[in-house]
């Protein structure tokens, strides 16, 4: 291993405890990615090694471009995915979309409460992503509930089961997004196999936690819905909600159908999207104050740092790949645990509640390359295994996701308590979910 190898594996490291501790840094992450982008490739650029001897400067430079291209373009594939996913999502919610959540959720009784919320959470999250997921049934449980302590029971719920609906789906969390663009899982598999085990990781945490609410609801919870101003009447709100989320569902289908890749897909339902509320603006002046919610102004509003730290995350990841540092870190990871797929997995999941899942998921990626048939291959064990627990695990701790993030700040609820009150039903939950897991394969042969 070469001086400028090490020196990449050093960079990657460093980066990687910055993010991890982004909360005690104050350093945004996705500047930090950015940075291990650059200097991880640059270094490489520089390492004769990583080349055969003999080739001409010239096209040592040609040849390490085209290998930054090539995963360029694997990533952008991610990338243009989350950016369109995000802007139908913005567009939806800013057209008042998810008004009939608060609808379904009106109720007098504490529990009866808890689980509307949990299942909510949980399909809505399998649709959207869990960050938004989050962040929308905040908001309405802020309408609902006065009493802080009950509040915050209510809002850890909402972290793990958005955690648990998005590990289901290809499309509810950004691990899953990856595993699908890879073709390491399908839609069909993932959904069917996967379902029934995050369904448990929250229903496990959600009956332990209905014990420590008691009684009705204090606060009104037939208080009317907020109209979003829009400028669009009840029919063209109504077609903006099912053009974007009836888009967000058909997407799996259309892949199913075409072949092509994911993000193709959403960038079709985006097109109908902007397209149909470009018509319902026609008659609308130029400056009129409700055409701010054009989709050609939301787009201006999604948050391009959460989209470059992907960019930075997973090239620098990338450069590990090329290298060759993350084969041999999954060959030693099979060597010790003998190739427990469970027990890998499982670690796994616990680490991505202390650290980032992104590049936890993107390194397993570059560790362990697909294969024709058994564990490794599509919808194999390890990788609808990775999907499970690089999602649920991130509820284990607060800041192991972004919707324990979110909700942190929102709801202001703080490392200790959560961790005191929350973690250990999260883990039960967790692992209850692989147990139901590996009852289909080992028991029922599903």
């Amino acid at each position: 291993m070469s001086t400028l190898t090490v020196a990449i594996i050093i960079v990657f490291v460093i980066g990687y405890l910055c993010i991890a501790l982004e909360t005690l840094t104050k350093v945004n992450k996705a500047a930090v990615a950015l940075l291990m982008l650059v200097v991880c490739w640059t270094l490489y650029m520089f390492d004769p090694g990583n080349f055969p001897a003999g080739i001409l400067p010239d096209a040592v430079a040609a040849a390490a471009g085209s290998v930054i291209e090539g995963h360029l373009g694997s990533t952008a594939t991610t990338l243009f995915f989350l950016m369109g996913a995000m802007t139908i999502v913005e567009t939806v919610d800013q057209y008042g979309g998810f008004n009939f959540v608060r609808d379904m959720l009106k109720t007098k009784s504490k529990r009866a409460l808890l689980w509307r919320i949990t299942i909510m959470t949980f399909f809505l999250s399998a649709i959207l992503d869990n960050m938004t997921t989050a962040i929308v049934m905040v908001m309405i449980l802020r309408k609902l509930i006065d009493d802080r302590r009950d509040r915050l029971i209510y809002a850890s719920l909402i972290i793990i089961a958005a955690n648990s609906g998005g590990a289901f789906s290809p499309i509810g969390d950004v691990t899953t997004i990856m595993l699908w663009n890879k073709s390491l899982i399908t839609a069909a598999g993932v959904i069917k196999e996967l379902f029934v085990p995050s369904l448990v990781s929250i229903v496990v945490p959600a009956y332990i936690l209905s014990f420590s609410l008691k009684g009705n609801v204090s606060a009104d919870t037939d208080a009317g819905t907020v109209s979003m101003g829009s400028g669009l009447i009840g029919f063209q709100r109504k077609a903006v909600f099912w053009i974007g989320v009836g888009g967000l569902v058909f997407v799996p289908v259309f892949k199913s159908i075409t072949h092509v890749p994911p993000f193709v897909g959403i960038l079709l339902v985006l097109g109908a999207l902007w397209v149909v509320t470009e018509l319902f603006y026609r008659s609308h002046p130029e400056h009129d104050e409700s055409t701010q919610k054009r989709v050609s102004n939301i787009i201006s509003r999604i948050d391009m740092s959460t989209i470059l730290f992907f960019l930075g995350i997973l090239m620098a990841v990338a450069c590990l790949q090329e290298i060759g540092v993350l084969s041999i870190v999954g060959q030693g990871l099979n060597e010790i645990f003998d190739g427990n797929h469970y027990l890998i997995t499982g670690i796994i999941g616990v680490l991505s509640s202390i650290v980032d899942n992104v590049p936890l998921v993107a390194g397993c990626m570059g560790m362990y390359p697909m294969a024709d048939a058994g564990d490794m291959a599509q919808d194999g064990i390890f990788w609808q295994l990775l999907a499970y627990c690089a999602g649920v695990g991130g509820s284990m701790l607060i800041i192991g996701s972004a919707a324990g993030v979110v909700v942190m700040g929102l709801e202001k609820i703080t490392f200790g308590w959560y961790m005191k009150r929350i973690t250990w039903i999260a883990f039960i939950g967790y692992v209850a979910g692989i147990l139901v897991y590996w009852i289909e394969k080992a028991v029922l042969g599903l």
